[in-house]
């Protein structure tokens, strides 16, 4: 891998920052130092009524097709600019893949799986595959938001099994900081390029698959989970279809460093949100998931109409959906995991009578392992020697 000696400087600037922040709770984060405080757009950076006048501004920046593609390449420019992404680990194949305990369960394979990110740093997730797949497989991503152990708990479980006895392959992952991921602190200043170079290597290694279909491959997550959907959606547009559930907010950026902790939103020269990151999805299929208890409780009627216009900019709205259920609370639940079942069901030609349906999915047929069996790492399978430790051991290798 090549040092980049402004890297180790950026480095040094953002640990000065944003050390202090180290321990605070996600949702408490206040804004870092690491960038210019007007850089950073953090947690509930605007009243929805001024985000509400922003979307209005926004829109009046282009007229049309040709001017919105000249905004877009400048919001994706600046999400770039604000990962740092020129700076990210130069690495291309060489995924190291570990790949073991396979079990066959009620039409569908679960297997615990480590990819190398970059020499020494690990990517730990669970690979759901169909019973019996076809020769060529959609495959979908899977990130989960702020939650110990997510990756392990059963809702993440039962909605892989489900793409996979529907026929996808389902790549379940840690978000660096949590469950097995421990070799950094999640609220480490970089966190933000970490996990979506993750998200960038896993996307790598399915499409190295000769069982995955380049043309089918989706990501789904709710919360932290929803917004690294709509970011790696936004940079790549290898992800073909995208259900990003309860995140995208007009006026809440993220309340994380994984989120706003680094400059995505905001440069010299722009200024835009998450629901201008999210139509950058246009006019690939996008599913937009809200509630009424969170800060996606006006996506009918702010987010969702802003995102439509963008689409009708490509003549297809059809394309663009909102799902929204005002009882509902922030959580990826059994009612927004349907709506991701049908989404993904309907763009990726899968099986929807493989799962059981009474006036409703019936998720019974999904066997729910205990979290030490999900585990890659054990004393059977232990951690490779060379691995790196800590936040200053990873940021000193960069």
């Amino acid at each position: 891998m090549t040092t980049h000696t402004p890297f180790r400087l950026l480095i040094f600037i953002l640990s000065v920052g944003l050390l202090p922040l180290i321990g605070l709770h996600a949702e408490l984060l206040p804004m870092s130092e690491a960038a210019p405080k007007d850089m950073l757009c953090v947690g509930n950076h605007w009243t929805p009524a001024e985000a509400n006048l922003q979307m209005k501004e926004f829109a009046s920046t282009y007229k049309n097709k040709r001017s919105w593609e000249k905004r877009k390449a400048q919001i994706r420019q600046g999400i770039l600019d604000g990962l740092h992404w020129d700076q990210r680990p130069m690495v291309e194949g060489n995924f190291n893949t570990i790949i073991h305990s396979r079990r066959e369960m009620d039409g569908y394979v679960v297997e615990n799986i480590a990819l190398e990110s970059f020499p020494g740093f690990w990517i730990t997730g669970n690979l759901y595959s169909p019973l019996k797949p076809k020769a060529k497989n959609p495959a979908i991503l899977n990130p989960h938001g702020h939650l110990a152990n997510k990756r392990l708990t059963n809702y993440m479980q039962i909605r892989c099994a489900a793409f996979a006895r529907m026929g996808a392959i389902a790549f379940a992952y840690d978000m660096v900081g949590y469950a097995e991921s421990d070799q950094i602190n999640h609220k480490m200043p970089i966190a933000a390029l970490l996990q979506t170079w993750n998200s960038t290597r896993i996307l790598d290694y399915l499409l190295s698959r000769p069982d995955v279909d380049s043309k089918r491959i989706g990501m789904t997550g709710g919360s932290g989970g929803g917004t690294q959907t709509f970011v790696l959606t936004a940079i790549d547009d290898r992800i073909t279809v995208s259900a990003p559930v309860v995140q995208i907010s007009a006026h809440f950026f993220g309340g994380c460093v994984c989120e706003s902790g680094m400059p995505i939103h905001k440069s010299n020269k722009h200024q835009t949100n998450n629901v201008e990151l999210a139509a950058l999805a246009a006019p690939r299929p996008l599913l937009m998931v809200s509630n009424g208890a969170d800060w996606t409780r006006n996506t009918p009627n702010i987010e969702f109409p802003y995102v439509k216009s963008v689409y009708a900019l490509y003549d297809a709205e059809y394309n663009a959906e909102n799902v929204h259920l005002p009882l509902e609370s922030h959580d990826y639940g059994t009612s927004k995991r349907a709506a991701a079942y049908g989404f993904f069901a309907h763009h990726f030609g899968l099986s929807r009578k493989a799962i059981p349906y009474n006036e409703g999915w019936d998720e019974s047929f999904v066997t729910i392992l205990p979290p030490e069996d999900l585990k890659v790492f054990n004393d059977e399978h232990p951690r490779p020697e060379d691995v790196l430790m800590g936040d200053d051991t990873v940021m000193a290798y960069l």
